[in-house]
């Protein structure tokens, strides 16, 4: 029989045509099934290896879907370099913190209004903030929706929170209209120190409709926003809405603590750390505020509170991977400092030295690491290094080195150098001039016993504010210090000289009393003539001045304060008197007053028994000792006292006296004994 033939092999079915394969990643992409249409992608790509728009489809779905390695890993292999592969890049690597490297690769891509908007971020999130402002400047006149959120969010962390309402009117936006333009506009006011109507504002962001979220979106902590009418239109269940608006929550109890209402900020923080009902970013800014408001108050459980922000891979102390790329530099700074503070206040000196050893690589270009250097040091009694490196330090960072001068000041005041102290105070020139750091500066150099320093500082501050053209002038104010500094250290001449300057410009009755008071010395014509300016006190026209001072006294008044007055030649007699001439010491024989050895006993007159080291002598406790029932003791001793009673009537009264309280204190042992008992 003849063999029957084989049957062919079946062949794979053919693959459906592109333009049904790109009909269906279109619908996937439409539903957002990112992980459907990467598959499908990758179908395409089996088919055409070379197809652009399959292959951008890929990266772009694969950063939807969160893959941002795989994302990267298909930019980094793939054949075929596209026009916008480095800014996809970029754009991947910003998502996963890698900002230099992000903008590195951005400056290949051609510059364009998508490119400068991802380059602001990419800015705002190193801290540039100056060039991320220019670019927001140029993008100005772009038709992007919603760039004012941003541009706002940059003027804050600037420091430039005051040109916020400029910008707004100037392009005619309200700031409510959206909840995170109405959020940072608050955060705005909160750095001009306008916390009421910050308050205000982030109450009415609450009831603004939000339909959606910006990718990029900027704001002080940074925190993705929805608007609580919109979520409540959505139907969400109460517990996600909370979450959604925890950020605002935080916010508000931050302007209560500012406002005063230090418990309700408390009662705010604890309950939402408590509940759990927010993002990881609100309540790492909760613990930390909550943190500040203890203080050194229960270290143990602030300490235990910052853990829950740490990374539990690590053996130190690190914020958690997601905490770190979601918190601003700024905050991150915060939490460190408060750590390392803590751990001070805990005396563990060998963890704050080891988390400090690291903040120099987080934070490069701040004075924070340094200021906590110096806090570590001082806190060992090591003064004079904290004070070296802070002048260090500042040296090599004039720019930054205001509040590092400030730094060294409290340092070396706090030690005992007042002349360190001063030194680095008068290096701050922007508050050179203002009363408090004058009134410092002059206390710091009397203490170094640099009268002339502190005389040069009063003249200097003087001469400024004599031609300062200000509203709030303190020129008054130096003056009447500086003739009272003057006055209290013997140079009477420039101190009537600056009082007769206060009152021709001034005035003022405090300065004419001054003046009068110092001429009064020098020139008793000046001072008559400048006293017919003091107005009368009321009450004293009814006074005889001149009769009042020819009495010879008035009667003496009881009273522990009052004394008996005296006319002067009776005062003058007295004291000559009472005026005694001086003599030597005696000493002892061979007493050397160089040498004088230890004092004497002060209690060597007294009798020992009153002195304050006497012990008395113990009494022989075996002497009171009875033998027999407490029966018999009580007979002897009455028949004892019975005798004694017919020899000596007054002995019989002390006897019985005796035998009563006896009696009493055995009555009272009894009585306790059987209280024992029926406690049993």
């Amino acid at each position: 029989m003849a063999p029957k033939p084989k049957l062919a092999a079946s062949q794979p079915p053919p693959p459906p045509p592109l333009e049904d394969l790109f009909t269906t990643l279109n619908r996937h992409i439409n539903a957002s099934a990112y992980d459907n249409a990467v598959k499908l992608t990758d179908q395409i790509l089996a088919v055409a290896p070379d197809d652009e728009d399959a292959l951008r489809c890929k990266v772009v779905a694969l950063i939807r879907a969160d893959r941002v390695e795989d994302a990267l890993s298909t930019i980094k292999s793939s054949r075929k370099q596209l026009d916008d592969f480095h800014f996809l890049k970029a754009y991947c690597l910003y998502r996963q913190n890698k900002l230099e490297e992000a903008l590195e690769s951005l400056r290949r891509q051609e510059r364009n209004d998508e490119t400068m908007l991802l380059e602001s971020q990419i800015l705002y999130r190193i801290g540039k903030m100056d060039a991320c402002l220019d670019i927001y400047q140029k993008l100005q006149n772009s038709k992007i929706d919603n760039m004012e959120i941003n541009y706002v969010a940059a003027l804050v962390m600037a420091g430039r929170s005051s040109e916020v309402q400029g910008m707004l009117d100037s392009i005619r936006v309200k700031a409510t209209s959206s909840f995170e333009l109405a959020y940072n506009t608050a955060c705005s006011l909160i750095a001009t120190n306008k916390y009421t109507d910050a308050e205000h504002l982030l109450l009415s962001g609450r009831r603004i409709c939000v339909d959606h979220n910006l990718e990029f979106l900027h704001s002080i902590i940074n925190f993705p926003q929805i608007g609580q009418e919109v979520l409540m239109e959505d139907n969400l269940p109460d517990d996600e809405i909370e979450i959604e608006l925890s950020p605002i929550a935080v916010q508000l109890a931050y302007v209560q603590q500012i406002l005063g209402r230090r418990q309700d900020a408390m009662e705010a923080y604890t309950d939402m750390i408590k509940r759990d009902m927010a993002d990881e970013s609100s309540i790492a800014v909760a613990v930390n505020n909550v943190v500040s408001l203890k203080g050194p108050k229960d270290v143990s459980d602030s300490l235990r509170k910052l853990d829950r922000l740490k990374d539990k891979e690590t053996q130190g102390f690190r914020l958690a991977h997601g905490l770190d790329l979601k918190l601003s530099a700024r905050e991150k700074e915060a939490i460190y400092a408060n750590r390392i503070l803590l751990l001070l206040h805990a005396n563990k000196i060998e963890q704050a030295r080891e988390l400090l050893s690291a903040l120099p690589d987080i934070f490069p270009e701040s004075v924070i690491p340094v200021l906590l250097q110096a806090a570590v040091l001082v806190r060992e009694n090591k003064a004079g290094r904290a004070e070296e490196i802070l002048a260090q330090f500042a040296g090599k960072f004039p720019e930054k080195s205001k509040v590092v001068h400030l730094a060294r000041a409290q340092v070396a005041a706090a030690a005992g150098h007042p002349h360190i102290a001063a030194d680095s105070l008068a290096k701050i020139s922007d508050i050179q001039h203002m009363p408090a750091t004058v009134a410092t500066l002059v206390s710091l150099k009397e203490r170094a016993g640099d009268i002339d320093g502190a005389a040069a500082v009063l003249d200097d501050a003087t001469k400024w504010w004599s031609n300062a053209m200000s509203e709030d002038n303190k020129l008054n104010i130096i003056m009447q210090e500086a003739a009272s500094f003057k006055l209290r250290h013997g140079r009477e001449e420039d101190a009537a000289q600056l009082f007769e300057e206060l009152v021709k410009s001034q005035g003022s009755i405090e300065a004419l009393v001054g003046l009068v008071t110092t001429v009064a010395r020098m020139d008793v014509v000046k001072a008559e003539l400048y006293e017919k300016q003091l107005t009368t006190l009321p009450g004293l026209k009814g006074i005889d001045v001149d009769s009042l001072e020819r009495t010879s006294g008035v009667k003496q008044v009881e009273g522990p304060h009052v004394g008996v007055p005296e006319t002067y030649e009776e005062g003058k007699n007295k004291t000559k008197t009472k005026k005694k001439r001086k003599r030597k010491p005696r000493y002892p024989k061979g007493f050397d007053p160089a040498n004088p050895g230890p004092p004497p006993d002060p209690e060597r007159w007294l009798p020992k028994r009153e002195r304050s080291t006497y012990r008395p002598k113990r009494k022989d406790k075996r002497a009171a000792q009875v033998r027999g029932s407490q029966g018999a003791v009580v007979r002897e001793k009455h028949d004892t006292g019975a005798s004694s009673n017919n020899s000596n009537p007054k002995s019989n009264q002390g006897a019985s006296k005796g035998a009563a309280q006896n009696a009493a204190s055995e009555q009272t042992k009894a009585s306790s004994k059987s209280r024992k008992k029926s406690r049993n």
